[in-house]
């Protein structure tokens, strides 16, 4: 089997279209033909090996959508036709403590979709069947492929540690956090998004928040410590930690889903005498990704995105990295 897929040959080189040859299908493997697929600040990095970790030549993208074309022999509750979603994973060994307690994406062995593996900027991609998430009907299927990286990394923390009655804070108001206040407000809490941009004041009121206030603004956060439950932080870039570990109330967590590169100090006394907690977290398991997607069914949380054809891929990649996407670019296949 062939595909044609957009392959970086290294770091920060434009991506070329080239005919690839997928091999044999695996036993476990899906293959997909690919609609279209999102594209996130992580396929961004992983092009400019930001990370270090990087394999070339790449084909990247790891919010996709499409559907089954061929199912391998030892596959599980999958059928040619079904529309699929694959993220950031596309396999673990399915047989270590972390995937036989339902945490794979937490396994020693977990396959990223775009790293050592071929991604979605493809007519075809595979994956391994319990990575290759069933859609629910009722989904935006054309807008659903951010839902499966930046969606589930913002759900998850939302669904471990907020209730209905929490107050839920939201750094960066950007291509997860946007998504994490859709995400709060559905779920019921009172969402307050931080954001350096007044010009996103609006927007996040429409997305949700029930407050809104400037990340850059020392006298606004500092009104509001002490009053958030849950805050979570999507950006990429140093803040003032203390500042915002202030603004937790008692019991409160600063939960880090964004890949600041920078250590982030932490002083403890910011955090010890209102029994404050620090956490971070990737993605998400199968089966809390098919959590999230019925839940965004449900709710009808639907990412704010903007669709450009595949063929312009690079110019896709040159408006992320200027930060000009509001709020998620979409890839559809046109090949």
């Amino acid at each position: 089997m062939s595909s044609k897929a957009w392959v970086a040959k290294g770091a920060k080189q434009k991506l070329t279209l080239e005919t690839i040859d997928l091999g044999p299908l695996g036993a476990e493997e899906v293959e997909v033909a690919v609609e279209n697929c999102g594209l996130c600040h992580s396929d961004l990095s992983v092009l400019n090996n930001d990370w270090g970790v990087s394999q070339y030549p790449s084909i990247l993208g790891h919010e996709v959508i499409g559907r089954v074309t061929a199912v391998g022999s030892a596959s599980k509750g999958l059928s040619v036709g079904q529309r699929v979603g694959v993220g950031w994973n596309a396999g673990s060994c399915m047989h270590c403590k972390q995937c036989m307690s339902g945490i794979h994406h937490l396994c020693g062995q977990v396959v990223p979709t775009i790293i050592g593996h071929r991604g979605g900027f493809a007519t075809h991609m595979r994956s391994h069947w319990a990575w290759t998430v069933p859609l629910p009907e009722k989904l935006n299927f054309a807008e659903a492929g951010p839902l499966l990286c930046g969606g589930i990394t913002v759900f998850n923390p939302i669904a471990m540690f907020a209730k209905p009655t929490s107050r839920v804070g939201v750094v960066g108001i950007g291509g997860l956090g946007h998504m994490a206040v859709k995400f709060a407000a559905a779920y019921g809490c009172d969402v307050t998004a931080f954001t350096s941009s007044e010009s996103k004041f609006e927007e996040a009121r429409g997305f949700g928040a029930n407050h809104v206030a400037s990340s850059r603004d020392a006298a606004a956060i500092k009104s509001l410590a002490n009053s958030i439950d849950l805050l979570i932080v999507t950006v990429n870039v140093a803040l003032d930690w203390e500042a915002m570990l202030g603004l937790l109330a008692p019991n409160g967590r600063m939960h880090v889903v964004g890949a600041v590169l920078e250590p982030i100090p932490v002083p403890i006394f910011s955090l010890l005498f209102k029994q404050g907690s620090l956490s971070s977290s990737p993605t998400g398991s199968p089966v809390e990704m098919a959590t999230m997607l019925d839940f965004a069914a449900r709710h009808n949380v639907t990412p704010q995105t903007e669709h450009m054809p595949m063929s312009r891929i690079n110019e896709a990649f040159e408006r992320l990295e200027a930060g000009k996407a509001r709020y998620r670019i979409v890839l559809d296949a046109d090949f």
